[in-house]
């Protein structure tokens, strides 16, 4: 162990958040960067004292929360003695976008820190963001382009995170892969799904960079099974390329089917996200949904829509409120959520940071109509749970105003329609495309990687599965054991 006290003698700590009244004026990072800041108030000696706090326990139970297998013991110590180029190849060698993971993931690994026994966890995750920011600056993050080339062709069909890692590794390994993205832009939902405030698309760019310098090619503006001119079918994809992976998503947006949802007003979060994403990077000044001076009303309590709710605050909604059918999650962990699974406890986003309402145990009945066809409230009623389900609390009736309604209750599966059903494969009765040990769908060289066959999930079970499809395609491919590492299986679950 590197520094046997470290963590008795260092609290958990983490950078500053720019003051609200000044981050809601603007979409970059909620957090101070080295251009806004943070080394005044969070230097590098900080995160180097951070990561002397890791235990580098006998049994690591941060690999265990992790799906990747990061090595984070071993980078946390090389981080702690300054040695920022083994630190990211340690990083690099189960993570190919640790600048991501750093942003966005809720840390798994955090919750299964032995330091979090006291719910006090290494900052695993801001750790994480330095050793790949102090790689970037200095120039250590270069292309690492294949030795050899196969000969062999690779569809990647969906360009989010599981996407991008089955593409950089098969292109690593010698495969010339071409990635197409429907979309105008590569990066899924990294691209349109996030908001700027979480993550610069900076980030995302620059690492596309790296894909395209190493061979990876991107094809946007394309649907693969589509019907449009510059579309590519079923057939060409078949005929063109030797092996294929899904890597769509789940797309398909769960919907509250309640008495007058035909009112205008009313969307789906992700109709809603890419239009504040195009707004932040000066590309649309007026967005066809805008929660300017409007009372906004968002249905779910999870990341999606707390990142609409980032959104509306900096549109300038005059009030924002955010509803979950769920009871509110206790302050600590409850008994039935015992450490080293994940704590799921009350947190606060830098979305709720900024205000909004959140109403637990709550559920839509009706959206009222203002007479014109656009809705102006919510008739709302609580709920408690008897026998397992939820049950109307009766009396408890009132009207929440809304004028722009979002839907933000998760996602059903992947949609059928074009490419999936075009290809023939088999989808699961949780709206997935059903695949093998080795994410091969029902179809021969079509192989399924991340929320398209897993359903929803996190980012870091994203890239796992894109790493560990492009194993077994690049095994399929060459008839022989494949190099590129497995880190899951396709049935393989969280920690619980």
């Amino acid at each position: 162990m590197a520094d046997s006290t470290g963590f008795l003698k260092y609290d958990r700590a983490l950078p500053p958040r720019r003051p609200v009244d000044v981050r809601i004026m603007d979409w970059k990072d909620v957090y101070l960067t080295r251009e806004t800041g943070e080394d005044e108030v969070f230097p590098v000696g900080a995160v180097r004292q951070q990561a002397a706090r890791c235990m580098d326990c006998g049994i690591p139970f941060c690999h265990h929360g992790c799906p990747l297998g990061n090595l984070i013991p071993e980078w946390n110590d090389l981080a702690r003695r300054d040695d920022w180029g083994d630190a990211i190849e340690r990083l690099h060698a189960t993570n190919n976008f640790p600048e991501f993971t750093g942003k966005l993931c809720p840390a798994p690994c955090e919750g299964s820190c032995v330091l979090n026994l006291q719910e006090s966890p290494v900052t695993i995750k801001q750790i994480e963001w330095e050793i790949i920011d102090q790689a970037f600056q200095r120039d250590l993050v270069t292309p690492q382009p294949a030795q050899e080339r196969t000969g062999k062709k690779v569809a990647v069909v969906g360009s989010g995170p599981a996407g991008l890692a089955a593409a950089q590794q098969l292109t690593r390994a010698g495969h010339e892969v071409t990635v197409f993205e429907r979309a105008d832009r590569i990066g899924g939902l990294l691209r349109y799904g996030i908001p700027e405030f979480k993550m610069e698309k900076a980030v995302l760019d620059r690492r596309l960079d790296q894909m395209r310098a190493e061979g990876t090619r991107f094809v946007t503006g394309v649907e693969v099974g589509g019907s449009g001119a510059d579309d590519l079918s079923v057939d060409q994809l078949r005929g063109d390329f030797d092996a294929v992976v899904l890597a769509g998503g789940a797309t398909v947006g769960r919907d509250l089917p309640a008495p007058g949802r035909e009112l205008a007003g009313i969307h789906l979060a992700m109709d809603y996200l890419p239009y504040g994403n195009l707004q932040a990077l000066g590309e649309l000044d007026s967005p066809p949904i805008d929660a300017h001076g409007k009372h906004v009303v968002i249905i779910g309590g999870g990341d999606t829509g707390a990142d609409c709710l980032g959104t509306a605050h900096r549109q300038g909604a005059a009030s924002v409120a955010q509803l979950e059918i769920m009871p509110a999650p206790p302050g600590s962990r409850a008994q039935d959520n015992p450490w080293p699974t994940y704590p799921m406890v009350m947190r606060v986003s830098s979305a709720h940071e900024e205000g909004g309402e959140r109403l637990y145990s709550v559920n839509t009945e009706r959206f009222l109509d203002d007479g014109q066809g656009n809705v102006r409230a919510l008739l709302l009623h609580e709920v408690e749970r008897v026998d397992g389900r939820f049950t109307k609390i009766e009396g408890s009736e009132r009207e929440l105003p809304a004028d722009l309604v979002f839907l933000a209750m998760g996602f059903t599966g992947a949609q059928r329609e074009g490419l999936v059903e075009g290809l023939g494969v088999e989808v699961t009765d949780r709206g997935n495309i059903a695949r093998d040990g080795d994410f091969m769908s029902t179809v021969p060289g079509v192989f399924v990687a991340g929320d398209i066959g897993r359903g929803q999930s996190l980012i870091v079970w994203a890239i796992a599965e894109g790493r560990s499809a492009a194993g077994a395609v690049d095994a399929w491919l060459t008839g022989a054991a494949s190099e590129l590492p497995r880190p899951v299986t396709p049935t393989a679950v969280a920690l619980r």
